[in-house]
């Protein structure tokens, strides 16, 4: 019989513990945001019955869609903010973890209010040449006081993306960068680390790693149109 989500999500937790003990962190403080990005929702049901409390996604239609059929969990958007879609997204989220800019703050921060929802969010930074969104990290201080600035918005970090096929020092320094401008920014959550470079962001210091092929296999096809 072939490992479910419930299988892989506490072998993955059994693999991060003994991870934080060989690189001398205390057990027990690392996040797993479970990516969904068209998972079945069967997966994703088993996974939260087993103990998976985060589950993000990159889509807003996909969110309404998976979120309505699951059971309650803390939910991260982790797509690019486009500012004319800011309402829905803090409509359906507690955590927004890609800021990367003052206008997505704002619009998120207008949106919160009219909610009447204050709103988690993480700055998001820029590590790696192939990624196109994100803040500078020599901007991500000044950045990061704008959002403060914001009455509806709750800045708890950062986030960050590796570089993908890349060699194990590049991904590495990328997070080693990643954790240096955490410092700067200030916070409690530096989310990065995913399916293929979570023990380099472990050691890096990351306290929330975003899990999608790991915990519920090669991702289906991106459907069209989703936004």
């Amino acid at each position: 019989m072939s490992e479910g989500a419930a299988e892989r999500y506490l072998r993955l937790r059994d693999e991060i513990e003994r991870e934080l003990r060989e690189c001398g962190r205390h057990p027990g403080g690392v996040t797993i945001v479970g990516v969904g990005k068209g998972q079945p929702v069967e997966a994703l049901t088993a996974a939260i019955a087993a103990g998976l409390a985060d589950l993000g996604e990159n889509y807003l239609q996909e969110a309404r869609r998976q979120f309505a059929a699951l059971p309650p969990v803390r939910k991260h958007f982790i797509g690019h903010v486009q500012t004319n879609k800011a309402k829905g997204i803090a409509a359906a989220f507690d955590v927004v973890q890609s800021v990367d800019r003052p206008e997505a703050g704002a619009a998120l921060s207008k949106a919160a209010r009219q909610l009447g929802k204050p709103l988690a969010v993480l700055l998001q930074v820029n590590v790696s040449p192939a990624e196109r969104f994100g803040c500078a990290p020599a901007e991500a201080a000044r950045l990061a006081e704008t959002l403060r600035g914001l009455a509806f918005l709750r800045l708890e970090g950062v986030m960050a993306i590796g570089p993908l096929d890349a060699d194990r020092s590049t991904i590495a320094r990328a997070f080693e960068l990643a954790a240096k401008t955490f410092a700067a920014v200030g916070g409690s959550t530096l989310s990065i680390g995913m399916s293929g470079d979570w023990r380099e962001a472990l050691r890096a210091g990351s306290t929330m790693l975003r899990i999608g092929e790991a915990l519920f296999g090669p991702r289906p096809a991106v459907k069209g149109g989703q936004a």
